[in-house]
């Protein structure tokens, strides 16, 4: 992988992994609803700016608009809202590693939905992610049910995130995969949220969220602008631009140091403290997700393919 690509990658990676921090900040000041429609607002706005700027700009087709609505209430408004408000009462912390099953739940999803291949292999690495999720939220209380969950209402709710981010990617993958349509993916991404913000605004306009925002302090701006500059907008950009310069398989490798940089930029910006269970559950969530996207070898692809013949 070039330097660039590393580079890009790894800042991406790093701006969703504070994004859990900046979230938590903001919160202090601002309803996870107010959060969540600033956030796109701005977002969107880069993202606009970008693919104009780049001269990528793209009208949807109408037989995009069906997907891309559905997308952008799935992948944009429904996500954000879980995990804005799983993290009023959860970790940063906790939220990195719990977010770190994305890619399993996304196999898992493919393997029904796309009916891609998912062997034992996979099914251990499942079994070992989920269990240690379960020591996650479960701050390892054990007791005669097995665990005792979840800690927190927020643990569940950012555990929910997880697989609903999964069946973003999936029904993005099948769309993308039906070859009709000649958006790009940062066209795609861009135009998703902004019928995630356009879903988001008249919930937000009817609860008076409006109001949260003369109360916002420079701090809570801070958050609120990191969120959406960096994290809504420059990281999908390094993101995809990434993608074009390397492997996917290289890129995908960054998401697993994501936990890591939450956790750190959560010890030194919120004080939380890590605890060796959660440590523990986070490591087998880790193994968990490289058994399950663990590279195929060449034989292994050839014995696939000839189950699949015979199938």
């Amino acid at each position: 992988m070039k330097p660039a690509a590393a580079l890009k990658a790894f800042l991406a990676i790093a701006f969703w992994a504070a994004s859990f921090v900046a979230t938590k900040i903001a919160l202090r000041e601002s309803s996870p609803l107010t959060l969540v429609a600033l956030r796109f607002a701005i977002g969107a706005g880069v993202l606009v700016c970008f693919v104009i700027g780049r001269r990528q700009f793209q009208w949807p087709t109408r037989h995009d608009l069906g997907w891309l609505i559905l997308l952008g209430l799935n992948g944009t408004a429904l996500h954000q809202l879980l995990q804005s408000n799983g993290l009023v009462t959860t970790t940063a912390t906790n939220s990195g590693w719990i977010i770190a099953l994305n890619p399993v739940f996304s196999a898992l999803l493919a393997w029904l939905i796309l009916h891609e291949s998912f062997g034992r292999l996979k099914v251990l690495g499942l079994t070992m992610a989920l269990f240690g999720a379960l020591l996650v939220i479960s701050r390892g209380q054990l007791s005669g049910r097995l665990v005792k969950l979840p800690a927190t209402p927020g643990d569940l709710l950012m555990l929910l995130s997880s697989p609903n981010w999964a069946l973003f990617t999936v029904l993005s993958k099948r769309w993308i995969g039906t070859g009709q349509s000649k958006l790009s993916p940062t066209m795609m991404i861009t135009i998703v949220m902004i019928f995630g913000w356009l879903a988001i605004l008249p919930l937000w306009a009817t609860s008076g969220g409006w109001a949260d925002i003369p109360r916002l302090t420079m701090t809570g701006w801070g958050g609120v602008l990191f969120l959406g500059l960096a994290c809504s907008g420059l990281a999908y950009i390094f993101w995809y631009d990434a993608l074009e310069q390397a492997e996917a398989s290289e890129v995908a490798a960054f998401h697993y140091i994501q936990p890591f940089i939450t956790m750190l930029v959560a010890t030194l910006l919120l004080g939380e403290r890590m605890t060796w269970i959660t440590l523990l559950g986070g490591v087998v969530i880790l193994l968990g997700v490289w058994l399950v996207n663990r590279p195929v070898t060449k034989r292994q692809e050839r014995q696939t393919m000839s189950a699949e013949s015979t199938a």
